[in-house]
């Protein structure tokens, strides 16, 4: 089971404090292929691992990028897996490439949810003046959710 905490303080009390308090489990099989995270070579800003998977190449599960902008994603089981849906590691990759802000993005997200297999998603702006971290899930047994920001 892929696990994910975080602690999050958007305005913590002393300087020296943490902001970001992250741990984290990626429940794969490890012949699947994988890069350790690292600074992507095709984009400097980007802080992350990389799948190598056949088919799935430049996905990931968790990243963060130097401008603040943070996204984790863990499997949500489902009964039936659909072997064409598209690979779920890039709906964090391409949060962390694009210009959109994380409300706009997980709002986009909600509307192609099912072109994946089920899923739980973490986008976050950290480096904005109110910093906000959104969830949601989509599970085509389950009505797609995106929760209001609860920082």
């Amino acid at each position: 089971m892929c696990i994910i905490f975080f602690k999050f303080d958007p305005r913590p009390v002393s300087k020296n404090a943490y902001r970001l308090i992250l741990a984290a489990n990626r429940d794969e099989y490890y012949r699947r292929p994988s890069k350790p995270a690292d600074f992507w070579a095709s984009n400097n800003e980007i802080l992350s691992g990389l799948d190598m998977e056949t088919g799935k190449e430049g996905g990931t599960w968790l990243g963060i990028t130097k401008r603040g902008k943070f996204a984790a994603l863990t499997n949500y089981l489902q009964p039936k897996i659909d072997v064409n849906a598209k690979g779920r590691g890039a709906l964090v990759a391409n949060f962390l490439t694009s210009d959109l802000d994380s409300f706009t993005y997980m709002k986009k997200i909600s509307s192609e949810g099912h072109l994946y297999n089920a899923f739980n998603l973490l986008a976050a702006d950290f480096k904005t003046v109110w910093p906000e971290l959104w969830p949601a899930r989509y599970s085509l047994e389950e009505t797609p959710t995106w929760e209001e920001s609860f920082c």
